[in-house]
């Protein structure tokens, strides 16, 4: 169950996991890479390098400076979810704490990533999706596009979804 309120600086949502356990309030919002960098980097770097394997020099791409990053956030600002969106309307790095997932975090902050290129005026976005999460954006309204590729060592799908239809 998920309950939430959409809010100019964020989405604030309430989750209760289907485990029956204590609601956990959360929050998504634009955070500024500069003031963020280590917890967003400390996360990227558990899911992608060290539960994944991805190459570190992979995970590090130069491209975070000029994103836009969208943090999930419980209590004093601990960052549970984190992803971005490049002026090209690229979304990625997306990442959601391991005790954390399937809690409608990862979902919250795609949500607010597409929010701001609607506000930015960008016609759609797309992104690489790992073969495993699929469905995960195909329930977002995300649809696939061309062949399976590897990036990373990892099969994805790229996706995309387009605001004008």
């Amino acid at each position: 169950m998920i309950l939430g309120d959409m809010s100019a600086l964020g989405i604030v949502f309430w989750t209760q996991h289907k485990r029956d356990l204590p609601f956990m309030v959360y929050q998504t919002k634009i955070v500024d890479w500069h003031e963020y960098a280590e917890p967003l980097s400390a996360l990227r770097y558990q899911v992608f390098v060290i539960e994944q394997g991805v190459p570190v020099e992979l995970e590090i791409d130069g491209e975070d400076d000029t994103a836009c990053h969208v943090a999930a956030l419980i209590d004093n600002n601990q960052v549970i979810g984190t992803g971005r969106i490049l002026v090209s309307g690229k979304i990625g790095r997306m990442a959601v704490r391991s005790d954390m997932r399937q809690q409608g975090v990862g979902r919250a902050v795609l949500d607010a990533l597409v929010n701001q290129a609607r506000t930015q005026g960008l016609a759609g976005v797309s992104l690489g999706a790992q073969l495993s999460a699929v469905a995960f954006y195909q329930r977002a309204g995300f649809a696939p596009k061309g062949d399976v590729f590897i990036d990373a060592g990892i099969d994805h799908r790229q996706m995309a979804l387009d605001f004008q239809q």
